[in-house]
């Protein structure tokens, strides 16, 4: 057990670079959940958005590209893709434009999350094009290393998941919580990322503030949410220490 994190009551616990009394940010991916898909996107994002209301969170939904357009028109809160391709408007069939999600109502996207990775050289040219766009990149890495080497490539923000974990009943803060300080470390403290997000298994609210405590700017959440029969009730769960 970590007898170094803190207790699960605290509400804005501070991190290396964070702003002062910035809420933490809290990523919701829908993967493509049946309950998360077509109009249960957009009932599941209504849902999400009232319960939000209620806590001193920063809450994004990361949707399937089909299901964009519709939940960006239903719900304020920002709506991220869950992936892009580095190509421009024009001549290429069935590749997603940074520009396509734009237009869509994305304000940001997910890229090489562990589920669809890309190469690094592809990841560059995608962050890049997604910036271009006008996009927030949220880049996923594995492991505090490659945390390090996709920092270089300059996304917004950086989320750190350990895919063993991912869909499992552990955290990554309850498992390895000295992967999310050594990422810190490298990625926070020494570049000019200011985010750095963990996922893989974030169940309930101790594993997020205990991600906060150890210096993480929020948390990566998909299966607990999108694939829960009950997702209103799981949500105020996980963000109880954060209430108004």
């Amino acid at each position: 057990m970590n007898t170094t994190t803190k207790p699960a009551h605290r509400t804005k616990p501070p991190s290396a670079k964070q702003k002062k009394n910035a809420p933490p940010i809290v990523i919701i991916n829908f993967k493509t959940y049946p309950l998360a898909t077509g109009e249960q996107a957009v009932r599941l994002a209504r849902l999400c958005q009232r319960v939000a209301r209620n806590y001193f969170v920063d809450l994004r939904l990361a949707v399937q590209a089909t299901d964009i357009a519709k939940v960006a028109r239903e719900v304020t809160l920002p709506i991220y893709a869950q992936h892009v391709d580095p190509f421009k408007q024009g001549s290429h069939t069935g590749w997603i434009t940074p520009e396509s999600v734009k237009a869509a109502g994305a304000r940001g996207t997910l890229l090489n999350h562990s589920e669809h990775r890309l190469g690094i050289d592809v990841l560059e040219e995608t962050i890049h094009r997604a910036k271009e766009a006008g996009l927030f990149v949220v880049a996923c890495a594995n492991s505090p290393d490659v945390a390090a080497a996709i920092d270089a490539l300059n996304p917004d923000c950086i989320a750190l998941e350990p895919p063993e974990l991912i869909g499992g009943e552990v955290s990554v803060s309850q498992a390895k919580p000295e992967i999310i300080t050594e990422a810190v470390h490298k990625v926070i403290n020494h570049t000019n990322c200011e985010q750095l997000l963990v996922g893989a298994g974030v169940k309930s609210a101790e594993d997020v503030t205990t991600a906060l405590s150890l210096g993480a700017q929020g948390v990566l959440i998909a299966s607990h949410i999108a694939n829960n029969p009950d997702p209103g009730r799981v949500l105020e769960e996980l963000l109880e220490p954060y209430k108004k």
